[in-house]
């Protein structure tokens, strides 16, 4: 069973970002505590942003069968999922980037676009007060 498993999560990916996203998605429709993606820095650093912003407990990298994986810790309030709607901005057919002055707001400022930006991968409202635009890559509420 072990290895059906790790044939699933170690499946060739056009859009990993999406797949983390779905990922996160999916396994807070079923009310589970953790879920498990394969690591990279850039999906760290999204999942980071995630934990900064208050929409998960927290994450750790941890090693099976010489893979890397990111284990995030979903958070839930009153038994609902603290995230509502996550959603891919910028798809690998169609980028999506913004200037720092025309950064977008979700819900008027309830949610958080996360941005690719030259100062690394920031939350929409971190990117405002440095400064910078970038690429639009998860919108989170």
């Amino acid at each position: 069973m072990a290895t059906r498993i790790m044939r699933q999560i170690i499946m060739s990916m056009q859009d990993p970002v999406a797949d983390m996203i779905t990922r996160i998605r999916n396994a807070q429709a079923v009310s589970k505590a953790e879920v498990m993606i394969p690591a990279s820095t850039f999906k760290a650093a999204i999942a980071e942003v995630l934990k900064s912003e208050g929409y998960i407990v927290d994450y750790r990298l941890e090693e099976l069968d010489n893979k890397n994986f990111i284990i995030i810790a979903l958070k839930y309030y009153e038994g609902k999922p603290v995230i509502s709607s996550i959603k891919r901005v910028s798809k690998p057919g169609l980028r999506v980037y913004s200037s720092k002055t025309n950064l977008p707001k979700v819900m008027d400022g309830l949610g958080i676009i996360i941005i690719s930006t030259s100062q690394g991968v920031l939350s929409d409202r971190t990117a405002r007060q440095l400064g910078c635009g970038g690429e639009l890559l998860v919108s989170v509420c």
